[in-house]
């Protein structure tokens, strides 16, 4: 418990992952002398016991199993590679690397320093020990289970392997200070047409989260590829990564019929098989009413929403269309590719010390959580359908929300340019408690119809532009059913009792948050 109060551990991370001292003696003499190395990727998390009951156990035992990794020779890994420049991690030490042929890698170092999430007054503390340790709670070589299970998903991916960068290692030019003598994943990185020839399909560019969403709400021509990003979003559930927020994407572009979609290429796997709740402290702090989103990997889904948090933004927004039919189809396709085979192979990827730690018990519980996809499914949906974002773009959009029934609300989006369907789904009310649309920019037209006994609240967001909207529906009971968000100069507002006015003067009542960085 010593290390978790007072100041800051000057020394906290150990000064070579090398396990053997006059190993790492050897190659700092004569670097081609030694060609791999038996290291440890964090000996630094070994605790007693009294630390690990109130901070927890998590992966220390793994942190601290020797594994044999290859000596990184910028010569010949990958038929020879440069420095593209550094990576921006926030927490891990990265670079991207070209080869010869042009294609690009990303170098991550496996161990993390999160102390920069402090704020400074912080960072000399105790706070620095303690949220430094719980870096403890990831498995460093997780992400070499994924790439047989996300290849018989049918779900883009990487294939990272282990290497030791050596001390001094001059090749990285003026980063080796920052490399240097540390153990790291080099992957594929999937981030633009130099990486086209391993996507399948006729993709035309990959492009990032932010060029994405900018591009989806700017033109009417944009998409996301929804049923594809679903089943991605599920296997994240399977593998237990809470942390997919948007800065976790490439997106692949394909273009059809003078449109584009986007189909969504997973990174950055650091999180899978999260190990948190173990200790007391930690369990304390993961509780839904502190910081829930820490869920621990197990054999069953304890806390679907707890792995959505992160996720939302995005979620939100490249999720609006698909039913829960669909949502459930994709959880069974799912479960018939990734068999127990696949799962047992992707286990079989750990290294040796690894597996005999982890191996067993990683492969039941992914055997388990597969077996109960449906369930997550059904679990993911419903949480999704409660309050759904319907969004247009900058160009003239007509919105048309038809109350059917006194269960189904049906909204479609039609682009006006050409009169294209771009959105189409039919709410239910047991799901559904709120239908937020949003025009953004140009002068777009509200359209909202259909008599009711009991109805889903609408509420209507007209956005910059000189917006008409019009409401004919009426729905029984008390509450008004269409809210109405705009500025009063530039809206042409019809409507009978439905409508609850929230008109204002202040442009702000339309703001949209379309990057989320």
């Amino acid at each position: 418990m010593i290390s978790s109060v007072g100041c800051a551990r000057k020394n906290f991370y150990s000064a070579t992952p090398v396990a053997d001292p006059q190993v790492h003696q050897l190659i700092k003499q004569n670097p081609d002398a030694v060609d791999s190395v038996t290291v440890r990727a964090g000996a630094h998390y070994k605790r007693g016991f009294l630390h690990r009951m109130f901070w927890g156990q998590h992966y220390r035992p793994v942190w601290n199993a020797p594994v044999k990794a290859p000596v990184m020779d910028m010569r010949t890994t990958k038929g020879g590679l440069k420095v593209e420049e550094l990576g921006g991690g926030f927490q891990t030490t990265s670079l991207d690397l070209v080869s010869t042929d042009g294609f690009t890698y990303a170098l991550r170092s496996l161990d993390k320093d999160p102390v920069a999430v402090l704020p400074n007054i912080w960072r000399k503390t105790f706070a620095a020990n303690v949220i430094r340790d719980q870096i403890s709670a990831i498995n460093p070589y997780g992400a070499l289970v994924l790439p047989p299970m996300a290849k018989a998903a049918g779900i883009p991916h990487s294939t990272p392997q282990l290497v030791y960068v050596r001390p001094n290692y001059e090749a990285f030019g003026k980063y080796t200070d920052v490399v240097s003598d540390k153990l790291y994943m080099i992957e594929e990185k999937y981030n633009d047409k130099r990486t086209l020839e391993d996507i399948p399909g006729n993709a035309t560019d990959i492009v990032d989260s932010e060029d994405v969403l900018n591009d989806r709400f700017s033109d009417d021509d944009h998409f996301f590829d929804q049923l594809a990003f679903a089943k991605a979003r599920l296997f994240d559930l399977l593998v237990n990564d809470w942390d997919r927020h948007e800065g976790q994407w490439e997106w692949a572009k394909y273009e059809r019929n003078g449109n584009n979609y986007y189909r969504p290429i997973p990174k950055d796997r650091d999180n899978v098989f999260y190990r948190f709740q173990d200790g007391i402290i930690p369990w304390i702090f993961s509780r839904n009413w502190a910081i829930r989103k820490f869920e621990s990997f197990d054999e069953d889904f304890n806390d679907v929403e707890a792995l959505m948090i992160n996720s939302k933004f995005i979620d939100d927004r490249a999720l609006s269309q698909v039913t829960r039919e669909q949502m459930d189809s994709l959880a069974v396709v799912l479960q018939q590719r990734i068999t127990d085979e696949v799962i047992t192979a992707g286990v079989q990827q750990l290294p040796a010390s690894v597996y005999a730690l982890e191996g067993e018990r990683t492969r039941r519980k992914l055997i388990s959580r597969r077996d109960q996809l449906r369930k997550a499914a059904t679990d993911f949906y419903s949480i999704l359908a409660e309050e759904v974002l319907v969004i247009g773009t900058d160009e003239e959009d007509l919105f048309e929300v038809k109350r059917l029934n006194d269960e189904e609300t049906e909204v479609t989006i039609r682009r006006e340019s050409d009169k294209m369907i771009t959105f189409h789904r039919v709410f239910k009310r047991s799901e559904t408690k709120l239908i937020t649309l949003h025009g953004l920019a140009d002068d777009d037209i509200f359209d909202i119809s259909g008599e009711v006994g009991r109805g889903i609240k609408v509420k209507i967001v007209g956005g910059r532009g000189e917006d008409e909207i019009k409401d004919t529906s009426k729905v029984g009971g008390w509450g008004k059913k269409t809210w109405v968000y705009d500025t009063v100069r530039g809206t042409e507002l019809e409507g009978g009792s439905e409508i609850k006015d929230k008109r204002t003067s202040d442009v702000r009542v339309h703001a949209f948050d379309r990057e989320g960085f």
